[in-house]
């Protein structure tokens, strides 16, 4: 069944999510290969096909297609990550898994010496963003760009 297009239906809810989006991929310290990846991350727990597809293409843009296959297991290829790498796809399944996790004390001591305090929030937002924009494309399901 196709679903209707969120981001016709509702132009202005779409252009708020964009500028949170815009904010965090082009006003922030962070890297953005690193942001791709923590939102690669979150779309792959939350099961958001086209956000899986589309970080996955940008992502291939600078980092090897072995590491991005690897990022579901990053924890037991631990090796193949940087630190900060690490401690951002900790804090991203945590902040994800929320109702789950609570945000536990030591995925927060890891992010926080991983990032300023200025760039945990960021990282927050961008994670925050993330799972926003995957409760619209998997319900929607906006369709991806990859073929057969």
């Amino acid at each position: 069944m196709t679903r209707m297009n969120w981001q016709e239906t509702a132009p202005d809810g779409a252009k708020a999510l964009f500028g949170i989006h815009h904010y965090v991929t082009k006003k922030t310290n962070l890297p953005e290969e690193l942001v791709h990846l923590v939102f690669l991350r979150v779309s792959q727990i939350n099961g958001c096909a086209h956000c899986i597809d589309m970080h996955s293409r940008d992502l291939r843009k600078t980092m090897s297609v072995d590491k991005i296959t690897l990022v579901p297991v990053w924890d037991e290829v631990a090796h193949l990550f940087t630190d900060q790498e690490r401690a951002a796809l900790a804090w991203s399944e945590e902040v994800t898994r929320v109702s789950e996790t609570h945000a536990s004390d030591e995925a927060y001591a890891a992010a926080a010496a991983a990032f300023s305090p200025k760039d945990l929030v960021d990282l927050t937002i961008a994670i925050a963003a993330m799972n926003a924009f995957n409760r619209l494309g998997a319900p929607f399901r906006v369709p991806v760009a990859a073929v057969a």
